[in-house]
């Protein structure tokens, strides 16, 4: 049996079990914040400009968290520092929830740039630990990868979720309070992840910026960055199109909840899709491919002219979407440089986070003058972004 297909020993599908319970607590703490802030500052009477600058004040910080993800190479048990994070967003976001009636805004703003400035450490920082624990062979650490794709769609769906109901059956503040506690919970799980030794040396770390330079300038981590900041900002307008779509089709705007569901349920049959059959071939050529199989299928939500193909056609976008994630995720995996790894993780996901947001906004803004402007200009860019993938490829081979 070759060393492909060789199945991993007990201990680190011990360590992967582990892994899922600690990933999918701390994604779905992460994931419901925003819902559970804006909710409780909406039900308290707060203006709604209030209620998005809390909200923000969770988001926003993500862009700095390559600033703080330098601990993660340099730390002798990485551990501790991803543990110590999502103990700390729990408190943060709890003493924030709890704060919010009790004092000046500002408190409980500060509280949660606090608590969102922990937030990449929660995905992309956890996501950085895997292959360590995965197992030696390329099927198993890609397997693996799907698994870790299920645990952001489940942490995505779940976080709002449990705001919802828990919101609807007692109050946002409880809903706060149990996704602080998830947070609390996960840091218990991750100290029960395998110890594994950081590569090099603390002083052969490089700083955020040095590292930033370095995936620029490394072919294969550049375009791993470029394809997942431009694919996360296109499928980003897909819950903000499933609004204006779904009238467009003479199903009212509620139905549009359907859409994005489909999208979701797309997104968790791929990474269940990656486990059962781990994606094969070079990483670099697989985004790149995958790439236009997300631009296709966000062609195929224009084109559709029911709604039953809509939400055929958003379940499609959700399963390529996994797929092109877990593709990025083992490019991340195998590009980077030992002594950089945790760095990389968390720059893409939080340039990701960055470039979502921003996909969001422009698509509320655009859907005002045409239902399908946003996902057109996605079309056009994921395909721009996979030919300039092909071509940089290509440029290489030929010198």
């Amino acid at each position: 049996m070759s060393d492909e297909t060789t199945i991993a020993p007990a201990r680190p599908r011990a360590g992967l079990a582990r892994y899922v319970l600690a990933a999918t607590s701390a994604r779905t703490a992460d994931g419901g914040a925003v819902v559970a802030i804006v909710l409780l500052a909406t039900t308290s009477g707060d203006p709604g400009w209030l209620a998005g600058a809390l909200g923000a004040c969770v988001t926003a910080p993500h862009l700095l968290g390559p600033f703080i993800a330098r601990s993660l190479d340099t730390a002798r048990d990485g551990r501790r520092v991803i543990a110590l994070a999502s103990l700390l967003h729990g408190v943060t976001l709890a003493a924030a929830v709890l704060l919010h009636a009790e004092t000046h805004p500002i408190v409980p703003a500060v509280l949660l740039i606090a608590s969102g400035l922990l937030g990449p450490l929660l995905t992309g920082g956890i996501s950085s630990r895997l292959p360590a624990i995965a197992g030696p062979t390329r099927t198993s650490q890609r397997r693996a990868q799907g698994w870790d794709v299920a645990t952001y769609g489940i942490g995505g769906t779940a976080g709002p979720s449990i705001v919802a109901a828990l919101s609807a059956w007692a109050s946002p503040l409880a809903a706060g309070l149990v996704l602080a506690a998830g947070a609390v919970i996960a840091a218990a799980f991750v100290m029960l992840l395998p110890y594994s030794p950081p590569p090099v040396a603390a002083s052969d770390i490089p700083r955020p910026a040095r590292t930033l330079a370095v995936m620029l300038s490394t072919g294969p981590l550049r375009r791993t960055l470029y394809l997942t900041m431009i694919v996360a900002f296109s499928v980003a307008a897909l819950p903000i199109t499933a609004v204006a779509g779904a009238a467009m089709l003479g199903t009212g705007e509620a139905a549009a909840g359907v859409l994005t569901a489909a999208y979701g349920l797309g997104n968790l049959a791929g990474s269940v899709g990656v486990m059962a059959r781990p994606l094969e071939g070079n990483a670099d050529r697989l985004m790149t491919r995958l790439a236009v199989v997300v631009a296709t299928t966000l062609f195929a939500v224009v084109l559709s002219p029911t709604f039953g193909l809509a939400a055929a056609a958003y379940a499609a976008a959700g399963i390529a979407n996994g797929y092109f994630f877990a593709a990025t995720l083992a490019a991340r995996s195998e590009y980077s440089p030992d002594e950089m790894r945790g760095q990389v993780f968390v720059w893409t996901g939080a340039l990701k986070i960055t470039a979502g947001s921003a996909g969001t906004a422009l698509a509320g803004t655009l859907v005002t003058a045409s239902a399908h402007l946003p996902l057109v200009l996605a079309i056009a860019l994921t395909a721009a972004a996979a030919l300039a993938s092909t071509t940089e490829r290509r440029t290489r081979s030929i010198r």
